[in-house]
């Protein structure tokens, strides 16, 4: 296939993938932020989080600094401000913020030396733990541990889970579409043999008359 081809047709296999910026400080002051569609959740206790970096080299400016500083933000896309997250994937140089070329803002917290990405309505922060090399096509794992969250209460439910659709969280396919979501539904832990209730945004079940058997 030809190069640009293959790019895109083998980013659209992998089907829908969160849409975040990660946001980062180098230690003389310079801010950067870019988006990224790899971002994964890899354990809840502790709160770890990765997300792949391409082969490295000199300009990958979100990995050296987080090496440098060993902090980061993930901020999730919203809908009022895709366009703006995706300009973010231009190539800046060093000297130049992508938070002023894209028109994002800056948003501080006490005791996080990196910025959130303001207009993002669910973000969180994390410390760097592991960076852990692929040989096969020379990309890198880079794993953090979440510290700080910050996150639109209405979305948070008594069960613990986050309704990101309430907050208009977009995701990506292949390497340039953006796609608002609807859910079907929620639905209960699922048993051997035993019929799956669908669950209201809390957690409860719903429609109980309605259950559905696996098939």
């Amino acid at each position: 296939m030809e190069q640009r081809y293959r790019a895109k047709f083998i980013n659209s296999l992998s089907g829908f993938k969160s849409a975040n910026l990660i946001a980062t400080k180098n230690t003389d002051g310079q801010t950067n932020v870019a988006i990224f569609s790899s971002v994964v959740h890899l354990g809840a206790s502790p709160a770890l989080v990765g997300f792949i970096m391409r082969p490295d080299n000199t300009d990958r400016h979100t990995l050296n600094n987080i090496v440098s500083t060993k902090h980061y933000t993930i901020n999730q896309v919203s809908a009022e401000f895709y366009r703006q997250a995706h300009q973010t994937s231009a190539r800046y140089s060093q000297e130049e913020s992508e938070f002023s070329h894209s028109g994002l803002s800056t948003h501080y917290i006490d005791g996080i030396n990196a910025p959130f990405v303001r207009e993002s309505r669910l973000k969180y922060a994390l410390t760097l733990q592991d960076i852990v090399h692929i040989d096969l096509n020379n990309t890198q794992l880079i794993i953090g541990e979440i510290t700080h969250i910050l996150c639109e209460n209405k979305a948070i439910q008594e069960d613990g889970y986050i309704d990101i659709e309430s907050l208009e969280t977009t995701c990506i396919s292949g390497l340039d579409s953006y796609h608002n979501t609807t859910r079907l539904s929620r639905l209960s832990y699922a048993k051997p043999d035993q019929l799956l209730n669908n669950l209201d945004l809390s957690g409860l079940p719903l429609n109980q008359n309605k259950e559905e058997k696996l098939s």
